[in-house]
């Protein structure tokens, strides 16, 4: 039974195996086969349990912690309860409302609508947090300005369809008067609100190339003014992560190296943002128990993440990070609504603008 899989386990076994576990991340304490007996429900022997975890064990689905009768689930053990043994529920509806009243569309930028989701799954999951922050730029464009500065300097004004205003300087090769600066602005505000700034310079770039004479001009200096203005910035930091301190309360991760190199990793983001990234390119939950997340750091804790964004552009991902004895029936619905109420957000935020 060295390579069993769910699909091999008998029902009794399946029971047996999910009672475990089930117990196992309420306590936290080894299960022994008495206990088993009684919270299984089943008609059978402790030494008949016995033997069921005797198979288990050697599959490496449960494992003995130390010389007692009682067993844990294993990193494997705990994929597999996931994976076919969780019994999901809807979330409750007063936490539904609690994630629909803290969440509310059109009323704030979208960088504090995202902190708000990132503060409310720490708080109802009492874990880590983390929401990834989309590029700005992934954003339709609501308007722009252009204000002249010296040395051939414009201070660009951008506002996007998420209410989110950004300031930045940009140098030309030569200055522009005020009154070509307002034209470009028209020109762009006219013909391009609406789409995303990528979108608006590859636009930009084709029409110069196909504009009359009495055109160029104009075109030139929107398409000058809009490559400057367009080029990559920094947004800030590219993920949000609340409520690290929670974890220094789970028994499992009380290691003080562990929770230094935790903490680390939460303070650099590199590799966190690298991990939240590949999981916003999957739909749905995916979900990392110890090791299986590549990311040393992480190794003793489980990660649950879903993708958020607007109809067909996924825009990042929200996410909790636990020590692995997390309920996992508890926390997967609060992960997938929270993130199924940012996409509702930010595509009625689009469809406003």
């Amino acid at each position: 039974m060295s390579r069993l899989h769910s699909h091999e386990l008998d029902a009794r076994t399946r029971r047996l195996l999910r009672s475990l576990i089930a117990q196992y991340l309420v306590d936290g304490e080894p299960v022994g086969s008495r206990t088993l007996s009684r919270s299984s429900g089943l008609d059978v022997s402790p030494a008949t349990i016995r033997n069921i975890m005797a198979d288990l064990e050697e599959a490496g689905l449960v494992a003995s912690p130390h010389t007692s009768a009682g067993r844990i689930p294993t990193p494997r053990g705990l994929r597999l309860f996931v994976d076919s043994l969780i019994e999901l529920q809807p979330l409750p509806h007063e936490e539904m409302a609690r994630l629909q009243r803290e969440l509310p569309p059109g009323q704030t930028t979208t960088r504090d609508l995202l902190g708000n989701a990132s503060a409310l799954l720490s708080a109802m999951t009492r874990f880590a947090g983390v929401v990834t922050v989309p590029r700005q730029v992934d954003f339709p464009l609501r308007h722009l300005d252009f204000v002249p500065l010296p040395d051939a300097r414009v201070l660009v004004i951008l506002v996007f369809s998420d209410n989110q205003v950004q300031n930045r300087v940009v140098q030309l090769a030569k200055p522009l008067e005020g009154r070509e600066l307002e034209q470009a602005a028209n020109y762009i505000n006219t013909h391009f609100v609406g789409l995303r700034v990528d979108d608006i310079r590859a636009h930009l770039l084709a029409e110069l190339r196909a504009a009359g004479s009495e055109l160029n001009r104009l075109v030139a200096n929107a398409t000058e003014l809009a490559t400057a203005s367009f080029a990559p910035h920094a947004d800030g930091d590219d993920v949000l992560v609340s409520g690290q301190t929670n974890l220094m309360a789970c028994a499992e991760l009380a290691d003080l190296q562990r929770l230094r190199e935790l903490f680390e990793a939460f303070q650099q983001k590199n590799g966190l943002l690298q991990l939240m990234e590949s999981c916003a390119r999957a739909p749905g939950v995916r979900l990392f128990i110890g090791e299986e997340s590549g990311f040393a750091a992480l190794d003793g804790c489980s990660v649950v993440t879903a993708s958020y964004g607007t109809p067909g552009r996924v825009l990042g991902a929200v996410g909790v990070i636990g020590p692995t004895r997390m309920a996992y029936e508890r926390v997967i619905p609060v992960v997938q609504a929270t993130a199924g109420l940012l996409s509702d957000a930010l595509n009625r935020a689009a469809t406003a603008s």
